[in-house]
């Protein structure tokens, strides 16, 4: 025990093993949702749901591992919502690929995102992307898992004249799905930890007394990786579509972790008297190498979950917060037929949910300079109505750098967003 708290350096952060360890379940129980709910968006693009189950597992132990371990944050890591929805309908579903090419894609996101981390291009680019847009694309990343968790329960359904419209909210899908969405919100208000996962249970065994589903048993053997351990196409992701792919990914994942880590840091007390953050470095290279291996793995890009927050609240202080979920993470390899059991309306208000909290990132946008809030709510309004993040950010850069150009604002922009601008505009002009 003193080797540990030594290591972490425990008692010096004001913790003790036992807090840390309860810190570390608090975080697990509000993020274990992820298990059921990435293998079901990525099955939605063929993918063989038992490998992901074990690749989201795997994922999100190794990267938790190594930000406990070697970065010592007491900060969670596994697939990320937002970029999940945008490898299954975005950019296979809606482009066209297939999912072995955007496995590919990711990876290549990963490295480069290692690359940034290794290097100071990440200070850089981090501090010359507009605020306002940054919160849009946010807000607009929540407004995209929305329409998703919508139409999976069955509350948002196609319309020949109006493009969507209001399913059969009568139906026992809609109404278990509306239910569970309750059950988050007022579990979370209630401070109760989980309030995700229960909610997902509650209405699963619903689903299986009255029919609804087929519960499938609770455990089992662990399922084969074979059908996405290394079956990633890099290849076939270095072409000029998927390049711009490939920079969604890395964009979506850099600034959510930068996001992430940043909040996580104030409450955590790692930001020293001069304002810098202690082990930023390490935090986020350790989030890179993780969508590297989660990429080998079969998975989508890995990020800091914002849940962990939960474990932060209950005193988590250093690593060894971290060190614990990746052990629950781990032993919960051999339920995925529980996870297989899980209806789709059921996890479906958990995109919704974590959607709302995505979408609070608006209140921050600098709402007194139409300049600023006009591209960045444009931004947001495209993702879901285009069922592309990358629309969304390349979209937002463009019009954010002309919109300042016209108005002879050439102050507020950068060779960040003009390059990003310009990136955009050619991908349009010639895929």
């Amino acid at each position: 025990m003193d080797a540990i708290r030594n290591y972490f350096d425990i008692e010096a952060k004001g913790s003790s093993i036992r807090t840390e360890v309860l810190a570390g379940l608090s975080t697990f129980l509000t993020m274990a949702y992820i298990m059921a709910v990435n293998p079901g968006i990525l099955s939605e693009a063929k993918m063989d749901f038992g490998a992901v189950f074990v690749a989201t597992i795997l994922a999100a132990a190794l990267g938790t591992l190594i930000m406990g371990l070697w970065a010592k944050w007491p900060v969670a890591m596994a697939p990320g919502m937002g970029l999940n929805a945008f490898f299954a309908f975005g950019v296979v579903l809606g482009m066209g690929n297939e999912w072995q090419t955007a496995l590919g894609a990711v990876f290549l996101s990963g490295v480069v995102f290692l690359i940034l981390s290794l290097t100071g291009l990440r200070e850089w680019i981090i501090n010359s992307i507009p605020y306002s847009l940054k919160l849009g694309i946010g807000a607009g990343i929540g407004l995209f898992l929305a329409i998703i968790g919508l139409q999976n329960a069955g509350v948002v359904v196609d319309n020949p004249a109006t493009l969507v419209g209001l399913g059969d909210l009568s139906s026992a899908p809609v109404l278990l799905a509306g239910l569970g969405f309750v059950g988050m919100v007022v579990l979370d208000r209630l401070n109760v930890p989980g309030a995700i996962v229960i909610s997902i249970l509650v209405i699963s065994v619903i689903a299986w007394i009255f029919g609804l589903a087929d519960f499938q048993g609770i455990v089992g053997p662990v399922p084969s990786m074979a059908p996405t351990f290394l079956q990633l196409d890099i290849r076939g992701a270095l072409n000029t579509t998927l390049i711009g792919v490939a920079f969604a990914f890395l964009f979506v994942d850099f600034f959510d972790t930068a996001g992430t880590l940043t909040s996580i840091a104030n409450v955590a007390g790692k930001v020293g008297a001069d304002g810098k953050i202690e082990g930023i470095g390490r935090a986020v290279l350790s989030d890179s190498v993780a969508t590297v291996a989660g990429s080998l793995f079969g998975t989508s890009n890995t990020t800091s979950f914002i849940e962990s927050g939960a474990g932060i609240k209950e005193g988590g202080r250093t690593g060894l917060t971290a060190v614990v979920v990746a052990i629950l993470f781990l032993l919960c390899l051999g339920f995925a037929p529980l996870a297989q059991s899980i209806p789709s309306f059921a996890t479906a208000p958990a995109l919704v949910f974590v959607a709302t909290l995505f979408a609070r990132n608006l209140i921050n946008v600098q709402w007194d300079d139409v300049t600023e809030y006009a591209p960045a709510i444009l931004a947001a309004i495209l993702m879901p109505l285009t069922y592309s993040i990358a629309n969304g950010i390349a979209i937002g850069f463009i019009a954010y750098a002309v919109i300042k150009i016209v108005a002879g604002k050439f102050d507020e922009l950068n060779i960040a967003v003009l390059l990003v601008a310009v990136l955009g505009v050619a991908h349009y002009a010639f895929s």
